[in-house]
């Protein structure tokens, strides 16, 4: 998942895409310690994705509050 195409999404789809990636880390955990996971790198590829969506939903968080007091 790219950056770039994620800030084209809305925010409550990135807020949705965040409990999707969030369920699949905890899934490619367990799967790892029950030693039922093939692909161990899935683990670091969906904590990267669910980062860069944390990320953008933070930004966008603080661009709200700025644009609040800028109005006030």
């Amino acid at each position: 998942m790219k950056a770039k195409d994620l800030r084209e999404r809305t925010t409550e789809h990135l807020q949705e895409i965040e409990k999707t990636l969030s369920r699949e880390v905890f899934d490619a955990k367990f799967k790892n310690f029950t030693n039922r996971l093939n692909d161990t790198s899935s683990v670091r590829k969906a904590r990267r994705d669910l980062a860069r969506v944390k990320t953008l939903l933070t930004e966008r968080a603080a661009q709200g509050g700025l644009e609040e007091k800028k109005g006030g």
